[in-house]
């Protein structure tokens, strides 16, 4: 699995992040959209969201605040906190 960049755009995340969801959990890549509720459609219960932070730390050498990823409810979300990780890294 490739790391982010820090010149990614959304769309380019976006994609990583299915993949990402896609080989932790064998989800169908098509069923993903950015309005997907990580909760309700795509069954990921607590201990995956953990898991999933824990991923994200280790592919973008960053650490994801718990309360920050708390607040995230849908793969639009997601993508949204690793744009934001990223924009602070160029800054």
């Amino acid at each position: 699995m490739t790391t982010l960049k820090s010149n990614m755009s959304k769309d380019e995340i976006y994609v990583w992040v299915v993949n990402i969801l896609h080989e932790m959990f064998e989800l169908d890549k098509t069923k993903i959209t950015l309005q997907s509720n990580l909760y309700t459609e795509l069954d990921i219960d607590s201990i995956d969201a953990v898991d999933i932070v824990v991923k994200l730390n280790q592919l973008t050498n960053k650490r994801i605040q718990p309360d920050v990823f708390r607040a995230v409810r849908t793969v639009q979300d997601v993508v949204d906190v690793l744009a934001n990780l990223l924009a602070e890294e160029t800054k």
